[in-house]
C-alpha cells in the first residue's frame, strides 16, 4: 500500500477508535451516574451524542474506504476495512433503529421492558474497536 494512503487511512482509523473509546465506553455509561441524570435525560443526551459520533464514523469510514481503495492495499487491510465497515452498517441499519424506537417510547413516557438490542450494540461496539485497532496496527506496518 502506498505511504500516503496507508497515512491518511491510518490518521482516520485512530481518531474514529478514539471516539468510540471516548463515547462509547467512557461517557455513555458514565453520564448516568451523575447526579440528576434521569433515565430520560440520559437517553435524550445519548441520542445527540451517538446522532454526532455516527455521523463522522460515516465521515471517517469513507475517508478510510477511499484511501485503503486508493492504496493498493493487502488482502488483510480490505479484509479489516470491510469488517469495520460492515459491523458500522449493521449498527446504524439494523440496531440504532431498534433502540431510536425504544427510546422514543421511553421519552414519551411509556413504560417498556428492557431490551436486548442495547447489548447487541455493545457487542458491535467492542467488535467495531477490535476491528479498527487491527486495521489501523496494519497500516501502520503498511
Amino acid at each position: 500500500m502506498n505511504a500516503t494512503s496507508a497515512a491518511v487511512a491510518g490518521a482516520a482509523v485512530f481518531v474514529w477508535l478514539g471516539m468510540v473509546l471516548a463515547i462509547s465506553f467512557l461517557e455513555a455509561p458514565l453520564k448516568f451516574r451523575a447526579p440528576g441524570v434521569t433515565v430520560p435525560l440520559g437517553l435524550g443526551i445519548g441520542r445527540i451524542v451517538f446522532r454526532a459520533l455516527n455521523a463522522a464514523e460515516v465521515l471517517l469510514a469513507a475517508v478510510v474506504l477511499v484511501a485503503v481503495a486508493a492504496g493498493g492495499p493487502g488482502v488483510g487491510v480490505v479484509v479489516a476495512t470491510a469488517a469495520v465497515v460492515a459491523v458500522l452498517a449493521v449498527q446504524l441499519g439494523i440496531v440504532r433503529p431498534r433502540l431510536n424506537r425504544r427510546s422514543d417510547r421511553v421519552l414519551a413516557g411509556e413504560q417498556v421492558p428492557r431490551s436486548s438490542a442495547h447489548w447487541y450494540y455493545v457487542a458491535l461496539e467492542v467488535a467495531k474497536v477490535v476491528s479498527l485497532l487491527v486495521l489501523g496496527v496494519l497500516l501502520l506496518g503498511a
